[in-house]
């Protein structure tokens, strides 16, 4: 979709056909808010699991349990 050729309007008009060109638009804002939703999604998931490293990081610190290389 890199790559899109529009119609010219009908005769008697300039430039592009304007449905064709609404159409593609409201393509591209699903399509952006697709990747907006899931951008936002991978965002909180990405901040769960750092909550949770820090959480098991400081009761590992907490009990001493630390991994002496054996």
């Amino acid at each position: 979709m890199r790559e899109r050729r529009f119609r010219p309007a009908r005769f008697g008009k300039r430039g592009l056909d304007p449905a064709e060109v609404r159409e593609f638009l409201e393509r591209v804002a699903v399509d952006l808010a697709a990747v907006h939703d899931a951008l936002a999604r991978s965002q909180q998931e990405t901040a769960r699991l750092g909550e949770t490293l820090r959480r098991w990081q400081s009761r590992q610190a907490g009990t001493g349990n630390r991994w002496e290389g054996r």
